[in-house]
């Protein structure tokens, strides 16, 4: 049986990359929430109006959804 060469990464290296690819992810999930926020303003013909406790709502129901995100590795 051939010996697969296998590099391993360094301890920096793997968190570098999830660093990123979270940064990454979260950009792009911003922008989307973002522009489906302005369709449906336009599609209504009045500016986004989010209260604060909508506000509060959007950020509780995220610091759940990182949790969720936080348990998939264990």
């Amino acid at each position: 049986m051939p010996e697969k060469n296998i590099i391993p990464i360094t301890d920096s290296a793997w968190k570098t990359k999830l660093l990123i690819y979270g940064g990454v992810l979260g950009v792009l999930v911003g922008l989307g929430g973002a522009l489906i926020l302005i369709k449906n303003s336009e599609r209504e013909g009045r500016t986004p109006d989010i209260t604060p406790g909508e506000g509060i709502q959007i950020g509780l129901l995220l610091l759940g959804l990182l949790r969720a995100v936080a348990s998939l590795g264990k």
